[in-house]
């Protein structure tokens, strides 16, 4: 029996996900702060799945999380690290105040964190000892969006995180890697197919992807050995407007 935890599991990127680890073997658990939504990703999935409604931004609940993970199914091999949040891109850096801030670094920063850690700690106590961590970085990690600097902040950040961690973790025989993701059709790209802030102060249609790419690469990092990692993996939007300059 293969085991995932998908944090963010209630929608868009970690519903795909989830979905397609269920169709590659694993047993699912779905994280996520609205146990329906969790539910309802749970609808499309054949396999076994355990429900947690987590606030990742919580050191407890997370802990929580890893405990009945454990107590469910005695190990975890792969974590799918995701959950994120951002604030409004109308919103000038200058004008962002400080518990929009903290929401955004509690969230993506240090959710990311509390699960790498209640994974480091299941993983080198299971036997075989061991699994794979998947964190969700983000194109923002190379170059900002306007009017995004806590967002931009924390997955430069996740970037330092994942590569610790990578380096924490073989001792334990626990790989990890980072996907970084451009402009995925979800719910919360929907702004894009109207138009998105440009650098140059433009607003500008941008091409987007079937989420399903992302759910693929995923699939990919996590069909690995673990004597091997995908380190960084970047997939994008064809033509979205990332690569070059304007």
């Amino acid at each position: 029996m293969k085991v995932a935890l998908v944090t963010g599991a209630g929608s868009g990127i970690g519903r795909a996900v989830a979905i397609r680890l269920a169709k590659d073997g694993y047993v699912l658990v779905l994280a996520g702060r609205r146990l329906e939504k969790l539910q309802q990703t749970e609808q499309r999935i054949a396999t076994q799945c355990l429900c947690i409604a987590t606030d990742v931004t919580d050191h407890l609940s997370v802990a929580q999380l890893f405990e009945q993970t454990r107590n469910s199914f005695g190990r975890l091999d792969l974590l799918f690290n995701n959950a994120g949040s951002n604030t409004s891109k109308e919103i000038n850096l200058e004008d962002i105040d400080p518990e929009q801030w903290r929401s955004v670094v509690d969230t993506n920063l240090s959710g990311s964190f509390f699960c790498i850690q209640q994974a480091f700690k299941l993983m080198k106590a299971q036997q075989p000892q061991g699994g794979r961590i998947i964190n969700n970085g983000s194109i923002s990690a190379s170059a900002p969006r306007p009017n995004s600097a806590p967002y931009t902040a924390t997955k430069h950040a996740i970037t330092g995180l994942t590569k610790s961690a990578a380096l924490d973790g073989r001792k334990y025989n626990i790989a990890v890697g980072q996907i970084d993701i451009g402009n995925a059709a979800t719910d919360m790209t929907k702004q894009m197919e109207v138009g998105m802030p440009q650098a140059d102060g433009r607003i500008a249609v941008e091409a987007v992807m079937d989420v399903t790419n992302v759910a693929d690469t995923v699939s990919f990092m996590a069909s690995l050995t673990l004597d091997a990692n995908v380190q960084f993996i970047t997939v994008m939007a064809t033509k979205m407007p990332f690569i070059g300059r304007g």
